[in-house]
């Protein structure tokens, strides 16, 4: 996908359990949009990293400073920026919006099977396929909030990346 002409201030989660694609779709959603990418992964402190490598699902206090961070990088993007963050819980995402006003949602949701697969078939990363039924026993559906496109994880992610421009350059103030 080529770069167009960036969007007033974007800032953009792109958001889901593990495995979603979050990774895969951010880059090239941040380069269509013409901003600044960053994985959500890079935030997180050693603790919780070597929490979920271990197979133990983060709690809400393990998930606040990393949150904060992640609240922080985008607020200082003041032309804009895409960040992979799951942002499971409502509670989260509202910690987020407190930090960038006018902060839009992509959620990346798919069938805990075909997310499965893909989870199972990564490689190199910390995060266990284990840990997949733990994420989504704590993701609260964004339907219905403010500032929320939801995208179904199965096609390709150029199509994904397409679809989710679309949506952001039709969504209030853009």
């Amino acid at each position: 996908m080529t770069p167009q002409t960036p969007l007033p201030v974007p800032r953009v989660v792109v958001m889901g359990v593990s495995g979603a694609g979050k990774s895969t779709v951010g880059p090239p959603l941040a380069a269509a949009l013409g901003v600044p990418f960053a994985d959500g992964d890079a935030f997180h402190p050693p603790a919780n990293v070597a929490k979920m490598a271990a197979g133990t699902p983060l709690t809400d206090e393990d998930r606040w400073p990393w949150l904060a961070a992640i609240a922080a990088w985008l607020a200082a993007q003041e032309a804009g920026g895409v960040v992979a963050c799951s942002a499971l819980r409502r509670a989260y995402r509202d910690r987020l919006r407190e930090a960038c006003a006018g902060l839009r949602f992509v959620h990346l949701a798919g069938e805990r099977s075909l997310i499965g697969t893909r989870l199972a078939s990564r490689a190199g990363h910390f995060m266990p396929a284990s840990l997949l039924e733990s994420q989504f026993a704590t993701l609260e559906d964004p339907a219905g909030e403010p500032d929320v496109v939801q995208l179904s994880v199965a096609p390709a992610p150029e199509e994904i990346v397409r679809a989710a421009v679309a949506a952001l350059r039709g969504g209030p103030g853009w």
